[in-house]
């Protein structure tokens, strides 16, 4: 029988692995910051009769319902930078699937239904093309992306003839169905947008394919070492293409419920979104780099934004500002991510 010493000295004892702080702040960064902001917000809040306005649930229901476009947008780019990839042309294709929206019931005389499949479909098949580009010439997907966003671009303002197309309710000819109206209010009690309710069905049921699914777990895969994962039978080609074309969808999605908000289709809609989605998705914890992230944390990142945009409008602030205060977010996000991964000996 091997004496206590002996059994010792053949099994030492490891050491518990420590606990890396920075790489717990980047892992829940966006819950962090949204904690801090809405803090600040709190503090910082004009106050009307002694009401703090930031924390009135009008003011919170415009904060979700000015982020539900862009989050939209976000939850698909967020399958995307997983794989290291990026998009660069979404915006653009929210203002062409606006213009097309408004253009087939207001001109072509189309019922919702088929609008909406039209639309979703045009959404989907432009992104399926820009990741089959990218994919089967292996081209950067920034370079493809940046010509598919000045495609989408054009195509709105030849669609539009560079004009904004109108949406007027009623039944006859050059109206709308009366019940896409039903995007720009408001359910239980005028409180919840229905924009905000598309956000977040659309966000958890993204969640669920990314987090329970195989196709979730090749998007990981892909993103955290593409070599390994094609030697092990994942379809690369085909998963690439495929979150571009989520991209697509997303895009089309956001551009319908934008033109259900504001009543009309412009070729100029949706500039400068692909930055705030960017950011959103950045801010929330998904790597740069591909391989880890997580809808949650993008969910988190486009509330963030959404309540330091507001926070700073409340209190006057030029939007110049508000771009700058956005710009240190992303940077600081950045930074972060790329400490933690030489920490970890995966930088370069």
């Amino acid at each position: 029988m091997m004496s206590e010493q002996q059994i010792t000295s053949s099994s030492p004892i490891q050491p518990a692995k420590r606990i890396d702080p920075l790489a717990v702040i980047v892992r829940f960064q966006s819950l962090i910051g949204l904690v801090l902001v809405f803090a600040g917000g709190i503090i910082f809040s004009p106050r009307r009769h002694g009401v703090i306005l930031f924390i009135q649930p009008d003011n919170i229901a415009n904060i979700v319902r000015a982020v539900s476009e862009t989050g939209i947008i976000a939850i698909g780019m967020t399958f995307v930078i997983i794989t290291a990839g990026i998009d660069l042309s979404v915006g653009a294709t929210l203002g062409l699937a606006s213009v097309v929206t408004a253009t087939l019931m207001v001109s072509g005389g189309f019922g919702l239904i088929t609008t909406v499949l039209a639309v979703l479909l045009m959404g989907t098949c432009f992104g399926l093309v820009q990741g089959a580009i990218s994919s089967k010439f292996r081209l950067e997907a920034f370079i493809v992306t940046l010509a598919g966003l000045q495609a989408a671009r054009g195509l709105a303002l030849v669609v539009s003839g560079n004009q904004y197309i109108n949406i007027s309710y009623g039944d006859g000819p050059g109206l709308a169905p009366p019940i896409f109206a039903v995007l720009g209010g408001r359910l239980f009690g005028n409180v919840v947008p229905v924009a905000t309710i598309v956000f977040l069905i659309f966000a958890c049921i993204a969640t669920l394919v990314l987090n329970t699914t195989r196709f979730g777990r090749y998007v990981y895969a892909v993103g955290g070492n593409e070599r390994a994962a094609r030697i092990s039978g994942v379809p690369v080609s085909a998963i690439k293409i495929a979150v571009y074309a989520i991209t697509g969808f997303a895009s089309a999605l956001a551009g319908i419920v934008h033109a259900g908000q504001f009543n009309f289709g412009s070729a100029n809609d949706g500039t400068g979104y692909e930055l705030t989605a960017i950011a959103a998705v950045v801010i929330g914890g998904t790597s740069l780099f591909g391989g880890s992230g997580s809808m949650v944390g993008t969910i988190a990142g486009t509330i963030m934004l959404g309540a330091l945009a507001n926070i700073l409008q409340l209190n006057n602030i030029t939007p110049a500002m508000q771009l700058l205060a956005t710009a240190a977010i992303i940077v600081l996000a950045a930074v972060l991510q790329s400490l933690v991964r030489r920490r970890e000996g995966l930088g370069r």
